[in-house]
């Protein structure tokens, strides 16, 4: 393997791995520093609320572990794809496919412990900016000691590390599959009736929708009784998004059909469509990281909304507590759309790279077009057509995907108190939402569709 090939396929490894690091340090040491600028006289026990802190925290830690792991996974399988020939060859030698997988996860161990250790150093140079400028500008409060250091990032390093590596092998997983004969072939991408044909894939998928589906409905009617009945929901949410997650095989490709009709009818538009269904299992590791960041900050912006809609609902007869838990409310959504928005980030930066490594994988594909006539303007707007096609078909699934669950969540929090209310959809977040997306997905597609058609059709059809 080329080091520059290298490079382009573990780069979103690495920041992936940084970006959670930083997170998670990030969040445990500020809420060290947080607990230090409490006054106090004002909180009894500040263990008790860095205790409260910290829960909070591991949540949102939780969803940019989850969300990093399967950008990661999708990563090392598209990498496995661009490698079938490579894999069949060291087969062929009497390599076995065990060994293969656990030289590749130990590339993602590799990839993972480096990342991780930069987000580390990041996080502790921000902490150390933090408190060191903090209280002469204002915002930290003058002569408290506070932590430069908390031994839970060392937790967040190895955490991360290992969460790459089990990421790295469970992407890794089609090594078993490469037949030495495949050395042979060009292929790397597994067809519709083959992807179909992952049986257990496909049953586990079905399984965790389907009790998702019941705890979701549990939390709903719990919601109606107690608060509590938000845990229900959230052990819901997270069950059936797995099985959406891990069924984006099947789910992906009938909404990428419906989106294709809407770029138009010439030869462009046409095998732009035909591209993004031919090979589901790359659409679907394409699409499901912006299904992940887009579901993520719809539903927290739905559950805000909405959240704010049923306080005023069920505080109407008290106007001054309205306005206050309106206010909180307003402080809450800042802070939450801020770390929603890091989890988010995280999925961006995987889609671009699948997206990328996709391309550059078709050198040879590309290079068949040039010869068989296609200008390399065509070919670009091609690869754009097609990303544009997997980006609307993620954002519509995504947008329907956030407001379900972040509906969810407010009806069963404020269920007991307001009682049944329809979802409060934040249109200019939706409206940022869109814009952003298909800014994300030109951006991922025209670097390395430019760099793909540079590549004269002699060349390209000789790349292995």
């Amino acid at each position: 393997m080329k080091t520059g090939a290298g490079i382009r396929e573990h780069g979103a490894t690495v920041i992936v791995a940084a970006l959670s690091t930083l997170f998670a340090s990030t969040l445990i040491l500020g809420t060290g520093v947080m607990t230090a600028a409490l006054d106090p006289d004002l909180i009894e026990s500040s263990g008790t609320f860095r205790m409260v802190l910290l829960m909070v925290s591991a949540v949102f830690i939780v969803i940019a572990l989850y969300v990093g792991a399967i950008v990661t996974a999708n990563t090392f399988a598209t990498i496995i794809a661009g490698r079938t020939r490579t894999i069949a060859l060291l087969r062929l030698v009497g390599a076995s496919s065990r060994k293969v997988r656990s030289r590749v996860a130990g590339e993602g161990l590799l990839m993972g412990a480096l990342g991780a250790g930069i987000g580390w150093v990041l996080a502790e140079l921000l902490i150390l900016a933090a408190v060191s400028w903090g209280p002469g500008l204002g915002w930290l409060p003058a002569g408290r000691e506070y932590p430069r250091f908390d031994p839970l990032t060392v937790g967040a390093v190895g955490v991360v590390a290992l969460t790459t590596w089990a990421a790295a092998w469970a992407g890794s997983r089609r090594v078993g599959s490469v037949s030495p004969i495949a050395a042979t072939g060009a292929a790397v991408e597994l067809r519709p009736d083959a992807a179909r044909g992952r049986t257990a894939r496909t049953v586990w998928s079905i399984i965790l929708i389907i009790l998702g589906a019941v705890f979701l409905t549990l939390g709903l009617l719990l919601g109606m009784l107690t608060p509590l009945a938000l845990l229900v929901a959230f052990c819901g949410g997270l069950l059936s998004f797995t099985g959406i997650a891990l069924g984006a095989h099947i789910i992906m490709p009938p909404i990428l059909r419906l989106t294709g009709t809407l770029l138009g009818q010439g030869p462009t538009g046409r095998l732009a469509a035909a591209n993004a269904v031919r090979f589901p299992e790359r659409s679907a590791r394409s699409t499901i990281g912006l299904v992940i960041g887009v579901t993520l900050v719809t539903m927290f912006a739905v559950a805000l909304e909405t959240y704010g809609s049923m306080t005023q609902i069920a505080f109407e007869s008290d106007p001054a507590l309205a306005a206050a838990l309106a206010e909180t409310l307003a402080i809450t959504t800042a802070v939450f759309t801020g770390l929603v928005g890091f989890s988010a980030i995280i999925a961006a930066v995987g889609m671009v790279n699948t997206l990328s490594l996709s391309v550059l994988q078709r050198t040879r594909e590309l290079g068949l077009l040039r010869a068989l006539g296609f200008t390399g303007g065509q070919v670009r707007r091609m690869v754009i057509a097609e990303s544009c096609q997997m980006t609307l078909a993620a954002l519509g699934f995504g947008l329907l995907l956030g407001v379900f669950y972040g509906w969810v969540a407010a009806q069963s929090l404020l269920g007991s108190q307001a009682g049944f209310a329809p979802p409060t959809i934040p249109w200019l977040v939706v409206s940022g939402i869109v814009v952003f997306g298909f800014v994300l997905a030109v951006s991922a597609a025209v670097a390395p569709a430019r760099r793909a058609i540079r590549v004269s059709p002699v060349a390209a059809l000789a790349v292995d």
